[in-house]
């Protein structure tokens, strides 16, 4: 009897149509389009936090302020130039040592404004930021959709939400040229 050898297959085609590779693209734009003011958030929530937990684990105050030079606290509100994350051992609101970090800012087209008066935050030991409750609302140049807020509470905890038509309004006034 002889055995029957199996019908040949023919191997199939590799790789991805061009379609494919444009609806590809179409979803990791719609998803990049939705991350974007998600990420404007991560952006300044990250330095109150690692301020926050560096209060926590030295057990030292922990001071978050703007900073126009990289070296010392400026009396602004803006913190979009740069900020400093630093220990005051002298409780100067200045950095008793040089800074831990310098942030240097994001460029002209983000503002982000500080509440009046409060020029820095001050994380305490055990995580709290009583005394120096602050509020920053991010916009971009020119526009006042999408705006953002990240407030500290005096707790220490920090949130983030959309800010108000007048929170919006006030920090997209705050960029135009003054004349």
């Amino acid at each position: 009897m002889a055995l029957r050898q199996p019908a040949r297959c023919h191997p199939r085609q590799q790789g991805t149509t061009l379609i494919e590779q444009l609806m590809l693209l179409a979803i990791i734009g719609t998803l990049a389009g939705v991350a974007v003011p998600s990420m404007r958030t991560l952006l300044m929530r990250n330095p109150l936090q690692h301020a926050r937990e560096t209060a926590i684990t030295t057990g030292k105050r922990t001071l978050l302020c703007p900073s126009l030079d990289g070296g010392r606290c400026s009396d602004d509100i803006r913190w979009e130039t740069g900020w400093l994350l630093f220990q005051d051992g002298d409780s100067d609101n200045q950095p008793t040592h040089g800074p831990l970090y310098v942030g240097r800012g994001y460029g002209s087209n983000l503002t982000i404004q500080g509440t009046v008066g409060r020029h820095f935050v001050r994380f305490r030991p055990d995580g709290s930021a009583s005394g120096s409750n602050l509020t920053l609302v991010f916009c971009q140049q020119g526009s006042t959709d999408h705006a953002l807020t990240v407030a500290v509470s005096n707790p220490g905890r920090i949130r983030s939400a959309s800010a108000t038509a007048k929170e919006a309004a006030d920090c997209t006034r705050s960029n135009e040229p003054k004349g």
